[in-house]
């Protein structure tokens, strides 16, 4: 069990898993910039956040912007928007009549992406949502803005396992203050830290290696 000093964002799992130099950068050094990208999924969220919304569609409440966290995982934040759908095999719900599955949908701006940054964030998710609310939830949903579709995401236990090991591997980092060195990729010319980061240095001689080089030719 992590203290809440030690809880970590919920949404850096998706800055992690794309590559762990930019979460240390925004987590650990606290450093932003904004582009083109950064600023369309903002907007995207800000439509989708209203803490104070909730909207019932037939047999389903869907609530908005519902903080979660995790004291086994060490991690807080927000669902983009949770679905109460009344259940005979439900969990009550405080402040509903009746018993609820749950389901978690997380909004996303352009299309499914190729690594799984998208899929953990959602799976962290639906555990925080299990032990607050001690239920099951075998499956949630990704909704892209540019496919304007949603993508079904199923919580196995492959995919539970491989996300606390990320999760642990931020716990470790972070606690360390430990920011990796930068492996220069495709991914990082569409990165809005790429200028912080500065991926094109890498592999390049550090300065005591330099130094040492140059010291060692004039002797």
């Amino acid at each position: 069990m992590y203290s809440e000093e030690e809880y970590l964002l919920l949404s850096g799992i998706q800055h992690f898993v794309f590559c762990r130099r930019q979460w240390a950068l925004i987590h650990i050094e606290q450093q932003w910039e904004e582009n083109l990208r950064t600023a369309d999924g903002r907007i995207l969220h800000r439509n989708v956040h209203d803490s104070g919304f909730h909207e019932k569609r037939r047999d389903t409440v869907i609530a908005r912007a519902m903080a979660v966290s995790s004291s086994r995982l060490g991690l807080s934040g927000e669902c983009d928007v949770v679905e109460f759908r009344q259940s005979a095999d439900g969990v009550p719900v405080f402040g509903l009549d009746g018993t609820y599955s749950v389901t978690p949908v997380e909004y996303k701006r352009g299309e499914p992406k190729q690594d799984e940054s998208d899929v953990m964030q959602l799976t962290a998710q639906a555990m925080c949502l299990e032990e607050m609310l001690c239920c099951e939830i075998p499956q949630g949903y990704l909704f892209y803005g540019e496919t304007r579709r949603r993508l079904k995401v199923e919580f196995d236990e492959a995919l539970r396992q491989r996300t606390e090991a990320v999760i642990e591997e931020m716990h470790m980092l972070y606690s360390r203050s430990h920011t990796p060195k930068a492996k220069r990729t495709r991914a990082c010319n569409a990165c809005s830290l790429k200028e912080i980061c500065l991926p094109a240095l890498a592999g390049r001689k550090t300065a005591s290696a330099y130094l040492k080089e140059m010291l060692g030719e004039e002797a």
